[in-house]
């Protein structure tokens, strides 16, 4: 027999006549799986269609003006020269890395905010503004610390190895093993501040800005349209780009096959700075913007289009 913390978690319902007893998470777990596996298969659509402008994104922050010669004169260029050498599909080289990581990323980004939003909810269900960065910037850190630093530091080597001349990964596992050996597991852990910032402010403008606009948008008596929903994303999306590109740029060489250059993060601001100029730090951003605006606008329609499908007979 249950005692009270057990039936706190489990729910047993047995039918009649049959002897199996049909054990059935309770309804927080159940609704905490069902949004974390939303969060999951949102990031494998989102990834399987942005990737090109993330490939693009790297090359053109790697193209470092000290010392050589630019290989790359804009995004387009990136696209033709790619193009040129590998065929269309050149432009997913080292999509594994970020198909294989959209699992976690995206799970713990959504199911992170969602259970940090049930501290800051009132009575209606509602966030005040100040709370929405909050849960934003948390659910932005769980994300970064869980999934996207490893998969951040293996993606960027990946596709600077892959770009090199005598590439020497011969796949993604021997790839991480290479990169585990040389330097070990520190070498999956580079660029943690940077990284951390990024992705914290990242999701806290995001969350803000779209569940801010939602609101709007729910409350005033227009006719509502689904199609808004990617609009609201797109925003959203394109907030977080201007708001910290200058942190995406250092996070990418600081995550680089030459973040030794570096002796930290202050270090590599400084290296940027003093040899490229300051607009070097927003490098990308035309890619970034391109990516992030779909990306994000992707991310919250399917986020949402997937868990009023799970909920649609929950009551």
């Amino acid at each position: 027999m249950l005692n009270s913390s057990q039936t706190n978690d489990v729910v047993c319902s047995k039918r009649p006549n049959d002897r199996t007893t049909l054990l059935k998470l309770s309804p927080y777990w159940e609704k905490t799986a069902k949004q974390v596996t939303a969060g999951a298969l949102t990031g494998c659509v989102e990834v399987s269609i942005t990737y090109p402008t993330e490939y693009v994104k790297v090359m053109l922050q790697l193209d470092d003006r000290s010392g050589v010669a630019r290989q790359f004169r804009n995004s387009f260029d990136v696209v033709k020269q790619t193009i040129n050498k590998h065929g269309i599909f050149g432009l997913y080289r080292g999509f594994s890395v970020v198909f294989y990581g959209a699992f976690p990323k995206y799970a713990f980004r959504f199911g992170a905010y969602e259970q940090i939003k049930q501290f800051f909810v009132d009575e209606n269900n509602q966030l005040k503004p100040k709370d929405k960065l909050i849960c934003g910037m948390g659910a932005g850190i769980c994300e970064a610390l869980f999934a996207v630093i490893p998969q951040e530091s293996v993606k960027v080597k990946f596709i600077n190895d892959r770009c090199s001349d005598q590439p020497k990964y011969k796949g993604l596992f021997h790839g991480i093993r290479e990169i585990v050996r040389e330097k070990g597991l520190r070498g999956t852990y580079q660029g943690v501040l940077p990284t951390l910032l990024k992705q914290g402010s990242n999701q806290a403008i995001r969350f803000f800005v779209f569940e801010s606009l939602k609101e709007w948008y729910d409350g005033n008596n227009y006719p509502k349209n689904k199609a808004v929903i990617p609009i609201l994303g797109a925003i959203a999306g394109a907030a977080s780009v201007f708001g910290n590109t200058p942190l995406d740029v250092v996070k990418t060489r600081m995550q680089s096959l030459e973040a030794q250059r570096f002796k930290s993060t202050w270090d590599c601001i400084m290296q940027i700075y003093r040899n490229e100029g300051l607009l070097a730090f927003y490098k990308g951003t035309v890619p970034r913007l391109t990516k992030v605006t779909l990306e994000v606008a992707i991310a919250f329609t399917c986020y949402n289009y997937i868990t009023e499908l799970f909920f649609k007979n929950s009551h």
